[in-house]
């Protein structure tokens, strides 16, 4: 299952583990076209989703300039990113 960021601090949830960050919008196309397949791999990956429009300071921070935005955090810190719609496959080798 996909985690929603609420009310929760960001650096807090991304602090342990692996976290797949999917910077997005409702009003995204692309962004519904992977939703998917997040919640697919949310079965064997932690998946954490920021809506950019309730988050914006968030998405500054990290320098989400379009979306859809994937970031890869391992133990607080960023490995991997891609910018725009991608495959199951490109996913899952972004959390290699």
């Amino acid at each position: 299952m996909i985690k929603i960021l609420e009310n929760e601090n960001f650096e807090e949830v991304i602090k342990e583990g692996k976290w797949l960050i999917d910077f997005s919008a409702i009003w995204c196309g692309p962004c519904r076209m992977i939703e998917p397949i997040l919640e697919e791999l949310s079965d064997k990956y932690n998946i954490l989703k920021v809506d950019v429009d309730k988050h914006s300071d968030i998405a500054a921070k990290n320098g989400i300039m379009s979306i859809p935005t994937l970031i890869v955090y391992e133990n607080g810190k960023q490995k991997n990113i891609s910018v725009g719609l991608i495959s199951k496959d490109q996913i899952e080798d972004l959390l290699k």
